[in-house]
Parts: structure tokens; C-alpha cells; sequence
């Protein structure tokens, strides 16, 4: 029997899952690390940590198993995006990571936008200028911290420094690259003319494989550490969300897949690149080969509920621990006895600010339509039907962009709430599944470690053994038809608000 290994590299833990050869899991192992906050809008993480993890879950599987390592036969890695790791001559890492989340670089965003023009970085990386990318980490170091940006040599992107101490390569993948900011995403390689207006040095930059692509192997050192086998092959990977797809089957045209975990994404698989001129969705290259995936984020979905939970759920907690049930189902239970609508009560779920569709950091979140006759049930509904709302929104511009979905596949927290899917097929007005399996980025690029070593053909033809829809929730029509009228005004409330929210952030 082969095997493969799928290492996810992410912000709050590290996790490793061993799969055999029809992608059924035989082991998994996970393990934590901090983050640090220097500063207020700061996030920052030590690269150690995460290969120790790696290192430490890597023999967990194998010891729980009792697998010999010489049948595992690939390794993928998937990741956090966009976080700055820096190399100096000797390999020692200069810095501690700043990571997608850190907001400290807006002031670069502006230089870089200044030195590119607006319409051209779009043209050519497919995105505007934003803080969590890594070229705007890039400038921060030059600008504030000289020193360290003179002893710079390699630059690398968190799970491409667990490859480098994994196989002493310096490798990237394209789907983790075009979130650097510095990719010309149409062509799928480094661009020069971004870096010559920029003044980056190309060379600090790590090779571009397509996913699927051998981009090293273990090295006699790793292997002495992990319990791998020298010489077993690592596959270029993907970033998390490019990994989440091939782990869901979200790999052809007409499929995607919408995550309401913290953030939430509606993420759609094209491939013909699309890219939008107002910049409000992400094009990346995504993990299968000469093809790209559009994604749109809402940054406060699953954060809604939890923060509706956490301040005026006590009864519901208190209840979930009295009958060992979890508060959110208590929640889902209560609000599935609510119309569609929540009784003429709208919520806007801009608790972070938001990105899609309106790339707004001022504004915040609202119940519009409160009265005396609602009770709590009617704000949960009202607040998972916001969000919903939301990435509708994403949703809606992937198709304005020529995406034709037919199958969406809801993932994350939000996704096993059946109440919360429903809510998403009416909105969107087609099925929406879950997914066979749940090890999502995971299983993804063992499936990518899978063709690279040989053992499946394709990334669809894996996907296609491995992954299957399932658990299909069906558009009601009645709810689509109440659900665009209250979309329409929805989006209306946005527009109302809009100088209101910044005039409220001056205060």
C-alpha cells in the first residue's frame, strides 16, 4: 500500500494527515504555536515554529500508523498565504514573520500603487494594493528596518520555509505566489516590471512550480528528524484556500465552494482568467496547472455569530451545558423556526470592516428593522442571513465575471449548519453540497503530492476518486424570491450608510 502526507501550515496550528492511496485518512496530528502583537494591528509568528510542528506531526502520524516510511511516496504542503519570511547568507531566519493578518503597511500600499499605477498592478497581479499581501511587508522592512532588509537573501512564504527545511530548496508554488503581490498572474511567473518599479531584487525570490510539480526532496537531515524516508518527493503545493479547492473537488469550471469560518469566501475554479478592473475580488492561480480560481471575501461571517454568541447567548451556553449539546446548535434550532427574512429584519455583518464587494474599512456592522416584537431567534436568523447576504455579494460579481456555477460545496463551521446551506442555496438559487471529506487543504495537496509522485494522473482525476458532493441542499423557491427583494434592500443599506460609516470613524 502507498501513502501520502499532507502537511497545513496555518495561523493557529499546524496539522498533519497521513491518507493512503484512495485519499482515505489513517492518521492526523496537530500542533499549536503563538502569535504575537507587538503593536496594535501587528501579527507576527517565529518560522521555527512552524517547522518544529511540522517536524513533531510528521512523526505522530507515521507512530500512530506504524507506515513504513518508504511507502509513503509524496508530500504536499498547503499554508497561511502571504506571511514574509527572510533568509539572511547563512539560512537563519532575520526576523519574525509578518503574517497575512498585520495591517502595519498601509503607507506602502500607497507607494506601491503610486510607483506601479493603479490600473497596471491590477493588469498585470490582478489585485489592488492591500496590506495583508507580502510586497507591502517587503517595502515595510526596507523603510522602517534598513539593516534587516541589507541582509536579506531569500525571501519565502510560510509553508516554503517548511520546505526549505524539509528538502533545502528554495520553491514556491503559483497559487501561494500570486498572493505576494509581485506575480504576473495571466502568465504565472515572477514580473519583472513589478520588481524594476518596486526595486526588488529577483534573486531574492524563490522558483515558481506549478502545484502538482516535484519542487524537492526530503534531505537526509530531515528525514533523520521526521522518520521520511531521504529522497521521498515534496510536491510544490498550494496556498490554503487554492488547497481547500482540490481538497473539495472544486477543480472544473461550473464548481466552487463557500467557507463561513471566521472570514468567509466564495471561491469559484475558471479556467479562463478573469480579472476585475475595481479590484474587489482576488484572481490567483490556483493549484491546477493553466488554471486560476476567483475569490471574493467577507471578513465578518462566522465572527458574526460567534460574537452575537459570545454577548447575548448566555442562556443558550448555560442550556448547551446543562444537556451536552453545542450553544450553535441550541442556536440553529431555534432560528430554523423563523421565516426567511427574520420578520423584516436585516443585519450587516461588517463587525471588521469589509472587503468584497466594497473594500471599506469604515464600516461596521448594524441591525436595521429592530422592533419590539423580535426576540432573539429572529436576530440569529437575522445575523446568519447577513452574512449570507454578504457572499451573495461575493457570489454575485464571480458571476458579473462569467463564472457559471452549478455546484457550490459549503465548507467551514458555518457549512455543517443544514439552516445555514438552505440559506445559501436560495440566495445563490442553486444546490448546495458538502463535501465527503472534511480534511479539506489537507487532503488537497496530498492529492498534489499524489500526481507529483506519480500515483494519480491528474489533479481532476484524483479529485474525482477521492472527493465526492454530498448532503444536497435545494433552492425553495418561495425563500428565493423573498431573499432577492430583502438582497436588493440589503445592498441598498450599504449605499444609505456608506459617508455615515466614515463620518463615524472620525469621532
Amino acid at each position: 500500500m502507498n501513502y501520502l502526507i499532507g502537511i497545513d501550515i496555518g495561523t493557529s496550528a499546524t496539522k498533519t494527515v497521513l491518507f493512503d492511496e484512495s485519499c482515505i485518512v489513517i492518521a492526523s496530528a496537530s500542533q499549536e504555536y503563538p502569535l504575537s502583537q507587538p503593536h496594535n494591528g501587528w501579527a507576527e509568528q517565529n518560522p521555527e515554529d512552524w517547522y518544529e510542528a511540522s517536524v513533531a506531526t510528521i512523526k505522530a502520524v507515521i507512530a500512530q500508523s506504524g507506515v513504513n516510511a518508504a511507502d509513503i511516496k509524496g508530500i504536499g504542503l498547503s499554508g497561511q498565504m502571504h506571511g514574509l519570511v527572510m533568509l539572511d547568507e547563512n539560512n537563519r531566519v532575520i526576523r519574525p514573520s509578518i503574517i497575512w493578518c498585520d495591517q502595519r503597511t498601509a503607507k506602502e500600499c500607497v507607494e506601491i500603487t503610486e510607483k506601479v499605477g493603479a490600473k497596471r498592478l491590477i493588469e498585470i497581479t490582478a489585485n489592488p494594493a492591500l496590506t495583508g499581501f507580502t510586497a507591502s511587508k517587503i517595502l515595510w522592512v526596507r523603510n522602517n528596518e534598513p539593516e534587516n532588509y541589507k541582509r536579506c537573501r531569500h525571501i519565502l512564504l510560510p509553508k516554503d520555509y517548511v520546505r526549505f527545511m524539509l528538502t533545502g530548496e528554495y520553491a514556491t508554488d503559483v497559487s501561494d505566489a500570486s498572493g505576494m503581490q509581485l506575480l504576473d498572474v495571466p502568465n504565472r511567473c515572477w514580473s519583472q516590471e513589478v520588481l524594476d518599479k518596486l526595486d526588488i531584487d529577483a534573486s531574492l525570490l524563490a522558483k515558481v512550480y506549478e502545484s502538482p510539480d516535484i519542487s524537492g526532496r526530503i534531505t537526509a537531515q530531515a528525514a533523520a528528524l521526521t522518520g521520511l524516508a531521504e529522497g521521498t518527493v515534496v510536491a510544490a503545493g498550494a496556498g490554503d484556500n487554492a488547497a481547500a479547492a482540490v481538497g473539495t473537488g472544486v477543480v472544473a469550471d461550473g464548481k466552487a465552494f463557500t467557507t463561513i469560518g471566521t472570514s468567509g469566501v466564495v471561491f469559484a475554479h475558471t479556467s479562463k482568467i478573469t480579472i476585475d478592473p475595481k479590484g474587489r475580488v482576488h484572481t490567483f492561480c490556483c493549484a491546477v496547472p493553466g488554471c486560476w480560481h476567483i475569490m471574493g471575501v467577507t471578513q465578518g461571517a462566522g465572527l458574526s455569530l460567534k460574537w452575537f454568541r459570545d454577548n447575548f447567548c448566555e442562556d443558550y451556553i448555560t442550556k448547551a451545558e446543562q444537556t451536552g449539546k453545542d450553544p450553535y446548535y441550541l442556536m440553529d434550532k431555534d432560528a430554523a423556526e423563523v421565516p426567511a427574512g427574520s420578520n423584516r429584519l436585516l443585519y450587516l455583518p461588517y463587525l471588521m470592516g469589509e472587503r468584497t464587494p466594497h473594500l471599506d474599512p469604515n464600516c461596521r456592522g448594524v441591525f436595521f428593522g429592530l422592533s419590539a416584537m423580535h426576540k432573539k431567534p429572529e436576530l440569529i436568523r437575522a445575523v446568519m442571513e447577513g452574512v449570507s447576504f454578504s457572499l451573495k455579494d461575493c457570489n454575485d460579481i464571480l458571476q458579473e465575471m462569467g463564472s457559471s456555477v452549478n455546484e457550490m460545496i459549503a465548507c467551514g463551521g458555518g457549512g455543517t449548519s443544514k439552516l445555514w446551506r438552505q440559506m445559501l442555496a436560495d440566495m445563490y438559487n442553486c444546490g448546495v453540497y458538502t463535501s465527503s471529506s472534511k480534511e479539506g487543504p489537507a487532503l488537497g495537496v496530498a492529492i498534489l503530492a499524489g500526481v507529483a509522485a506519480g500515483l494519480f494522473k491528474s489533479v481532476p482525476d484524483a479529485c474525482a476518486m477521492a472527493v465526492h458532493p454530498e448532503n444536497p441542499s435545494k433552492p425553495i423557491p418561495e425563500n428565493v424570491q423573498v431573499y432577492t427583494d430583502y438582497h436588493r434592500l440589503y445592498k441598498a443599506l450599504y449605499s444609505s450608510l456608506k459617508d455615515r460609516f466614515a463620518e463615524l470613524s472620525k469621532f
